[in-house]
C-alpha cells in the first residue's frame, strides 16, 4: 500500500487513523523508528510493549495476576522453589 502524506514546516507527518489503529501507534507510548536506507526512509512502529508480549497486559491477564497475588499475600495456594519441584508435583 502506499499513501501520500504532507511533511509540515516542522518536519512532523501525520498517518491516517486506520494506519495508526492498524499498527497500534494509537497506543501511549508508541514510537517509531526511522532507518534511513540509500534514498528512502523506512518507518517500523514500536510500541511501548512488544507486540509479543502485548497478552499479558490484558485487562483479563492482569486480574489473574492481581487474583495470584493476592492469594499469595493470603497464604493460600502452593509455591515451588524449583522447576523441578514444581514438574515433581504435577499429575
Amino acid at each position: 500500500m502506499s499513501i501520500y502524506v504532507s511533511v509540515q514546516s516542522r518536519g512532523t507527518i501525520a498517518l491516517p487513523p486506520a494506519m495508526r489503529r492498524a499498527y497500534r501507534l494509537d497506543q501511549p507510548g508508541a514510537q517509531v523508528e526511522i532507518i534511513e536506507e540509500s534514498d528512502r526512509l523506512i518507518l517500523i512502529p514500536k510500541v511501548a510493549v512488544d507486540a509479543s508480549q502485548a497478552w499479558f497486559w490484558t485487562k483479563e491477564w492482569q486480574s489473574g495476576e492481581q487474583d495470584a497475588s493476592r492469594q499469595l499475600a493470603n497464604g493460600e495456594g502452593v509455591t515451588y522453589s524449583t522447576g523441578e519441584e514444581f514438574l515433581a508435583d504435577l499429575p
